[in-house]
Parts: structure tokens; sequence; C-alpha cells
């Protein structure tokens, strides 16, 4: 099979020439047709998230069809199109699997980190989770809701009922989320990279009512807010702009520092919440909202040799929506 494989962390992806994997007993073979490139991706590459497996293939937002099965797996069938995430294998047994908190797994393995990805022709993955997609999206469509639609949905469960929702970093992530929000009636304000007028036209275009950079003000308060740039200062800016009662989702994997903060914009009984990964039950909700409502995904193509260009884009903030690798 072809790869683009990290071989050491911030060095460019290489090219190279790999024996097509043979899925274990709870595995299963798929060939790889599309893999969106997320924010993920680039703090693996660049060394944000430490001890990656090395050599690595990247890529955990993954499209493809089964084409071998391992001995034990049920419930798929060679030939079906199934989709793979970030969180790709989980113990089943420590306390947070035991109560419906795998995105919590004591001992998990992810994606394109630990367990090899999607930038290749082939990858194997655990059974458990891959999700069926949707007949509503091509496997180019589908990819980017893979992880930028996970982490979104979820980071806007833990916005709670907000109707006024501020969002930062408006990307793959945002513009999927923007569309569910819109779906079930909010109300959302827009906060861009400073200057970035072409961001924050998508912005409205998509039906944001305000659109602004993040060192602007809202035109009035905000019950939540979700950042999902990796800034931390943006986590002060944020708070200054929240209702009493107000919560602050952080939905990135990776941030820079937080700065010290006076106490007074925690005041008032705000929250300020990470979010980790996904739960297989996250996939299954998210993807049946994405077909209902259904979401449109903004996507630019590259070809597989090409994932260093697509990563490079991203890092420089070139892009409107996602990008996808096409094998």
């Amino acid at each position: 099979m072809k790869a683009m494989v990290l071989a050491r962390v911030g060095a460019p992806l290489e090219a190279t020439d790999l024996p097509t994997p043979k899925p274990g007993a709870e595995q299963v073979l798929l060939e790889i047709a599309a893999c969106a490139v997320c924010r993920t991706d680039l703090h693996v590459v660049d060394g944000d998230l430490p001890h990656p497996k090395l050599p690595l293939v990247p890529g955990h937002e993954i499209v493809g069809r089964v084409v071998e099965l391992g001995a034990d797996v049920r419930g798929l069938k060679v030939g079906d199109r199934v989709g793979v995430p970030w969180l790709g294998y989980t113990c089943g047994c420590c306390k947070f699997c035991l109560t419906d908190r795998e995105n919590l797994c004591d001992a998990p393995g992810f994606t394109g980190y630990q367990i090899d990805g999607g930038f290749a022709t082939h990858c194997v993955a655990d059974a458990r989770y891959c999700f069926a997609i949707p007949d509503t999206f091509d496997d180019v469509h589908a990819a980017p809701l893979l992880c930028a639609g996970l982490i979104g949905h979820r980071a806007l469960k833990a916005a709670g009922h907000a109707r006024k929702l501020g969002i930062y970093g408006f990307g793959a992530a945002a513009h999927i989320v923007s569309q569910i929000a819109l779906y079930e009636g909010r109300r959302l304000f827009a906060f861009t990279r400073p200057g970035d007028a072409a961001a924050q036209a998508f912005a409205r275009d998509l039906g944001c009512q305000w659109a602004g950079g993040s060192d602007e003000a809202p035109p009035e308060p905000l019950e939540a807010a979700i950042i999902f740039a990796p800034v931390g200062p943006l986590v002060l800016e944020a708070l200054a702009h929240l209702e009493k009662g107000g919560v602050l989702v952080l939905g990135g994997i990776h941030m820079s520092p937080i700065p010290q903060m006076p106490y007074g914009l925690l005041w008032g009984e705000r929250v300020v919440r990470s979010v980790a990964n996904l739960t297989r039950r996250d996939g299954e909700e998210l993807l049946g909202i994405a077909a209902q409502i259904p979401i449109h995904t903004v996507v630019e193509t590259f070809p597989l040799l090409a994932a260093n260009e697509a990563l490079s884009r991203l890092r420089e903030g070139q892009l409107t929506g996602a990008a996808v690798l096409v094998p």
C-alpha cells in the first residue's frame, strides 16, 4: 500500500510503500476512499501531542470500504462503507468504559497517533469503532464528520441549551457545528482571526448573525461559547463576553497556555470545561443528525501525495472548511 509516513516529529511526511496490513481478530481492513485533515494531525506532526507511535501514518477522519474481516468481527461485511474516528480502541473494562464514558478510557488507542491512520490507501481498524456512513454523503463530504463533526457535536452538547452561542475559530469543526446549532434554533456569533474578512464572510453566509475578529466584542452578551482555536488567551476574551451562569467549552485537544485571569471573569458561576475525544454514541447521534439536516461540509480535496501541502495550508489558516486527502 501507499502511505504518507511521519518518521520524525517536526519533519515532513514521507511517501512510502508499506506492506498492506492484515486485520486482527476484531479488526477490519479498509480500502480508504477519503481522509480529512484535522488540526489534531497538525498537533501530532508538530509535536504538540507527545509520544506518537513512530513511524506513524497520521489521519483519523477516514471513510473507506471493508475489504477483509477479522475472524471475530460481527455486524460488518465486505463492501460496507464505514467511517473511522480519532478514538480507535478502548479497553472496555476501566471505570470510565463501564460507566458510559469510554472517551475517558484509561488505556485508549487513537487513530493516527498510536494506531496507523488514514493518510494511506489502506488501514486496519477496530470493528467496534467503525461507523456506518449515511447514503446522504459521498466519501469526500462525509470524511470531516468523523472528527470535526464529532467533536463539534460533543462540544455543542457540553454548551447546554444556550440560545446565544459564540464560536471562536471558524474552521472545519465550526462550519459543521454551526449548521447543527442553527437547525436547533440557536443564534450564532462567530469569532475569527482579527482581520480575516474571508472567514467572517463564510460565517455570515452559513447563517451567523454576527462575525468579527476575536479581539472584538459581540453586539450582546453570550450564554455560551465554544473555542476551537488552540489559543489560550482566547479563554479570557470569551469569558469576558459571557453572561452570568454562562458556559465556555474548550473544544480542542491541545491549547497554548491560558494566561493568569482575574477572578471576576469566572465570578457569577461561569463554567469552563474541556471536551475529550468521543463516544460511539456521539458518532451515532452526529451521523443521524447530519443526514437529517442535512449538513453540507465545505471541502478542498488534495491527492494523497500532497498531504504536506494540506497540512501547511491548515497550519497557515489558508483553508475554508476542511482539507480532504483522496488516495
